[in-house]
């Protein structure tokens, strides 16, 4: 049987230091990024990645002349730039449209199981989880699949949880103009699975309340959503 992780309660705090076990120390819920980071293009971006891969793959030791290695580096680089860290680059932030609350639905909304793939930022190795996120109404509404999309463009990027779930719930309380949200994430890090510790029965969960959200009753009611079959 799976063994869940501790829940991870974090609250609103823009300048949250978070140390994990192995003392990383991510200094705000902004990924951190370097001056200038998106002046080159994805073409370049792709032609300098693939280069300095194919000399990692050398300095390992691998044949480039095989016919199976061969193409990896540019593989390796357009998966990178186009796909797995696509969510670094503001341009792909997903567009959202609200519509008006016209039903007057003031109840929580609860989208969960949405699946995710991100990265370890202290590894570059896969996280797998799920997110579940609710929020209830100010008067607008967002369409389904943009909840799912905010919360895959926050996870392709390097990565650690408690940022993501914090980045989540930021983005969806200014499109949404609420405090009204919760986030929850339930993730497997293969940086604990595939190597160092090898532990592959622990995840690892986070948790993200604001507004009414941090009221028992409705946290309980969240949770009771998450939970049920």
């Amino acid at each position: 049987m799976k063994q869940k992780g501790t829940l991870l309660s974090i609250q609103p705090n823009p300048e949250l230091r978070i140390e994990d076990t192995d003392q990383h120390i991510a200094s705000s819920i902004e990924t951190p990024l370097k001056p200038g980071a998106f002046d080159t293009d994805d073409e370049e971006k792709i032609e300098k990645i693939e280069k300095h891969f194919r000399e990692i793959m050398d300095i390992l030791g691998l044949d480039l002349n095989d016919d199976s290695l061969r193409g990896t580096p540019l593989r390796v680089a357009k998966m990178f730039v186009t796909e797995i860290f696509s969510g670094l680059d503001p341009k792909n932030k997903p567009q959202v449209t609200l519509f008006e609350n016209k039903f007057k639905y003031n109840e929580m909304l609860v989208e969960k199981d949405i699946t995710f793939y991100s990265s370890c930022e202290h590894h570059f190795v896969p996280i797998i989880g799920k997110a579940h996120v609710a929020y209830i109404s100010n008067g607008k509404i967002i369409g389904l699949s943009k909840i799912n999309r905010i919360v895959q463009y926050f996870a392709k990027r390097p990565q650690v949880q408690e940022r993501l779930t914090i980045q989540i719930a930021h983005e969806l309380k200014k499109k949404l103009e609420t405090e009204d949200v919760g986030v929850v994430i339930d993730a497997s890090h293969l940086c604990v699975s595939s190597r160092g510790v090898g532990d592959t029965n622990s995840t690892t969960g986070t948790a993200y309340f604001s507004g009414q959200f941090k009221a028992k009753k409705v946290k309980k009611e969240f949770l009771d959503f998450i939970n049920c079959k």
